[in-house]
């Protein structure tokens, strides 16, 4: 039997939040698969130029975009510097652990506008263009948290269940224009978010508590979002795939 090629050859993507983490490793999983990639980033340019630099001297085509995504003026910006893109992939994202009474409304705006808001404005403004193409394929980056709960993570899981109820929305208002939407929720991946700059220890060892009882790696994920940008999961939309080493089993 002949091995399966995943080719995204002549598409463009923009990837959100793709200068470090899950971001950075789509990033160049798409660029590999053949992708023009867009790698949108705000505050991190060199750690941006070192993944546009990866990218192209692997023979690949890439662009730094500096933005943040949860500014409607701003990632109206980004999607007119790009112009229509194939693939989508709304990374962007922050997290805090905190009890839900010492939550201010400031934390909980901030973190509903960087995980969830900014979804919004990014598929609003990108998926016109989609429409233009006659197809697309968005991914939003949710959490197993956000299908789970835990305490001291009230407004990151809130945020996180409003990204997949929006895709599930997004998927079948746009499936009939052959714009595809799908979420992966990924369990815990080792990178800068899922550690004890941002976690307790506490929480870093219930994170293990599952059962593959290790951290997932940041290409596991973008192996996951690689095949739903791709024709393999052409009859995928409205799912959330769960690469999570057993913590949610639906």
């Amino acid at each position: 039997m002949s091995g399966v090629t995943v080719s995204l050859a002549g598409q463009v993507a923009l990837v959100t939040g793709a200068a470090t983490g899950i971001g950075r490793a789509t990033a160049l999983r798409l660029a590999q698969a053949g992708a023009v990639v867009w790698v949108n980033h705000l505050g991190q340019a060199d750690a941006a130029d070192t993944v546009v630099h990866e990218i192209t001297a692997a023979g690949g085509r890439a662009q730094a975009v500096e933005a943040d995504v949860s500014d409607a003026a701003a990632v109206q910006r980004v999607a007119e510097a790009v112009g229509p893109v194939n693939v989508l992939v709304n990374n962007a994202g922050v997290i805090q652990e905190k009890p839900f009474l010492d939550t201010t409304e400031a934390d909980w705006d901030r973190m509903l506008a960087v995980d969830l808001k900014a979804v919004f404005l990014v598929c609003r403004a990108v998926i016109p263009g989609m429409l233009s193409k006659g197809q697309g394929a968005i991914v939003n980056i949710a959490s197993d948290l956000g299908i789970l709960g835990r305490e001291r993570y009230a407004s990151y899981c809130a945020a996180k269940a409003g990204v997949i109820g929006l895709t599930k929305s997004l998927a079948r208002e746009f499936a009939s224009q052959q714009i595809r939407v799908n979420a992966v929720a990924p369990g815990p991946v080792a990178t800068a978010m899922v550690s004890l700059e941002h976690m307790s220890a506490e929480w870093v060892e219930k994170e293990l508590a599952i059962p593959q009882h290790r951290l997932g790696a940041p290409e596991e994920i973008a192996d996951t979002v690689l095949f739903l940008a791709s024709d393999l999961s052409r009859f995928y939309t409205g799912q959330v795939l769960g690469p999570n080493g057993g913590s949610v089993m639906p």
